[in-house]
This record gives structure tokens, sequence and C-alpha cells, in this order.
């Protein structure tokens, strides 16, 4: 079980810098959805939160 994790994450790993190394335009797009997604689950929670005190 633990040589299977292993072996996903170096495969994750090595996916994620063939990504970078061949298309960084479309790597710093990825990321940048990745954060703007982050930040509204967090805007969501904000405003769950702000109606539960009103």
């Amino acid at each position: 079980m633990a040589t299977a994790r292993k072996v996903i994450l170096y495969a994750i790993v090595v996916f994620v810098l063939y990504t970078i190394i061949t298309s960084p335009a479309r790597a710093a797009d990825l990321v940048q959805v990745g954060f703007e997604g982050i930040s509204n689950a967090a805007q969501g929670v904000g405003q769950f939160f702000t109606q539960l005190i009103q």
C-alpha cells in the first residue's frame, strides 16, 4: 500500500513538472484557476457564517 502511494505521488510530481516545463503559460493559468476556486470557496464559507450570525 505504501509503495503504491509513493508511485502515485512520484507520477503526480513528474506530471506537474512536465506540464510546467512544456507549457508554462498553461500551468500558470491552471494555478490561477485553482486559487480562484479556493478564494470563491473561502468567500462562500464567509457568507455562510455571516448569514448564521444575522
